[in-house]
């Protein structure tokens, strides 16, 4: 089993962001820090949870993909595979689709103080956008 621990964040909101994400899988531990541009903090979540599922699929993970988030908003969409407002519906559109390429694919959402990797490398991307 792959754990991927995500997180986006948006230091204005709309604002920079940055999205963290932190891999653990049989092979060892692997850290991103993405810079994302301009965006507000939900539309940061859903691009690290993209960035995520794209480097599992470039990395060859066949394996079960279990996705861990501080983002109710994010895991409850993809759970429910719907969005209320337009701007985000996109974003989960390609999530899904992304998530679909694996075996076995779990969204589960954490207390912050359980993705303290993943918050630090969006933080970390937030100032590689400068």
């Amino acid at each position: 089993m792959i754990e991927v621990y995500i997180d986006g964040a948006s230091k204005g909101n709309p604002g920079l962001s940055g999205a963290g994400i932190f891999i653990k899988s049989g092979e060892g531990q692997e850290r991103y820090s993405i810079p994302l541009g301009v965006h507000d903090n939900h539309a940061a979540e859903y691009l690290a949870l993209i960035h995520a599922l794209r480097i599992c699929q470039e990395k060859g993970y066949e394996d079960i993909i279990s996705v861990r988030t501080d983002s109710r908003h994010v895991a409850d969409a993809v759970e429910k595979e719907f969005v209320k407002k337009e701007p985000y519906r996109s974003l989960l559109a390609e999530a899904l689709e992304l998530a679909s390429a694996f075996p076995l694919f779990f969204i589960k959402w954490i207390p912050e103080s359980q993705n303290k990797t993943a918050d630090q490398l969006s933080r970390e991307a937030i100032r590689k956008n400068a």
